[in-house]
């Protein structure tokens, strides 16, 4: 930070106007004695005009990011939400929907069992 500001010609003083810091804590922030919040870093680097980055990186360009694996989306995770196990989720909600609350809870407690039991079982299609 402090080459930075040096760079730019600023006093500590004039960090501690624009910022609102006492000059004191800027000090001890560039000498090491302090690690700042990040809304502090935040002010740090309007004050510098520079971006966030740039506080911790000596570089002129953002650094490259490593190549990590594409997350997920909820969509990719969360079963029934597209294609034919949409389709398939639809159908058991619209005939649940006709099911007497009594009846509901029996299939809750058989679909239950069945994911618990331990033993193995082919998986190829469910016939219907």
């Amino acid at each position: 930070m402090r080459s930075i500001r040096e760079e730019k010609n600023l006093s500590q003083g004039d960090i501690e106007k624009r910022t609102g810091l006492l000059r004191c804590y800027v000090s001890r922030v560039e000498n090491g004695h302090t690690v700042p919040a990040v809304e502090t870093i935040e002010k740090f680097a309007r004050a510098l005009e520079v971006p966030i980055y740039q506080l911790f990186y000596d570089g002129d360009k953002p650094p490259e990011l490593p190549n990590l694996p594409k997350r997920k989306t909820a969509a990719d995770i969360a079963w029934g939400a597209t294609g034919k196990d949409a389709r398939f989720l639809t159908k058991l909600r619209r005939l649940l929907a006709k099911t007497a609350e009594r009846d509901r809870k029996l299939l809750l407690s058989m679909a239950q069992k069945i994911a618990t039991h331990k033993v193995a079982r082919p998986h190829g299609p469910v016939q219907s």
